[in-house]
């Protein structure tokens, strides 16, 4: 099969508005020294804090910042937290891949119509600056999308964060976005996560790539383009296909011991 690009992509309406990418998730062994890597590296912005000092026992969340996209970095401390649990597993890694929406209880409630799994029941928090609502539903792997709708919020970033700054001085490499994230999942299920987003969300396979499309003389993989209506949302899910050797979708499944966010590609 060669490329694909669907002819009747920019008529397809829209039946699960989404605004964006609100932020993504990583779980990880240290928030600290993670957040220190990001910033020096990539130039983000420490912008909020959650942990002791904010009267959060079990956890702790750095939130950066630089332009569009905001990165939330979260450790526990207990050994047998689910979140330890989860690194333990997978190692750091992406959880969450967050969505800006204007009415989360009404789309959780259409998501789980259309056979989307809950994770996260509807929440209201709430604070001096207002409220944040939240609910989340379950992608491949242990993959979660929380939906955020913040427009009667004003603060920093969500109830139960304070505005967090540091002194290091860092320098911002032009990060605008989050272009796309990426999925790997298991050989054959591609097309069922295409389905997921198709049905659930009201995606659209944008293009569709094939093992001759995306290959070296040793490995290989197959993957289609999902976009939400708006485009603001665009998820390439990845398969593996066979090579010479093994497939690099192969290794992820194999190191990260099952599906997940191969990559967050922000554009510049």
């Amino acid at each position: 099969m060669a490329t694909q690009t669907r002819p009747d992509a920019a008529a397809t309406i829209d039946t699960f508005p989404l605004n964006g990418t609100d932020y993504v998730e990583f779980l990880v062994g240290n928030a600290k020294q993670a957040a220190h890597f990001y910033r020096t590296t990539f130039g983000y912005e420490l912008v909020a804090y959650r942990g002791p000092e904010t009267g959060e026992r079990e956890t702790c969340s750095y939130v950066l910042q630089q332009h569009k996209v905001r990165l939330v970095l979260t450790s526990a401390f207990d050994p047998d937290h689910w979140i330890n649990q989860h690194v333990r597993l997978h190692g750091d890694g992406v959880k969450d891949i967050a969505l800006w929406v204007d009415d989360a209880r009404g789309m959780y409630a259409i998501a789980l119509e259309r056979g989307a799994k809950s994770w996260a029941e509807p929440k209201i928090s709430e604070d001096a600056h207002g409220r944040v609502i939240t609910a989340a539903i379950c992608t491949y792997g242990e993959t979660i999308h929380t939906l955020v709708e913040r427009s009667d919020y004003t603060g920093v970033f969500m109830p139960g964060f304070e505005p967090r700054s540091s002194e290091l001085v860092t320098t911002p490499v032009g990060v605008q976005y989050v272009d796309h994230c990426v999925g790997n999942v298991e050989l054959g299920r591609m097309n069922t996560w295409v389905k997921f987003y198709e049905d659930v969300m009201g995606f659209r396979n944008l293009i569709t790539f094939d093992d001759k499309d995306i290959s070296t003389e040793y490995s290989s993989l197959m993957s289609k383009v999902v976009a939400s209506g708006n485009d603001r949302i665009k998820f390439p899910i990845n398969e593996p296909a066979a090579g010479k050797k093994k497939s690099q979708i192969d290794e992820y499944l194999d190191f990260y011991r099952g599906a997940g966010v191969q990559h967050l590609a922000p554009a510049t």
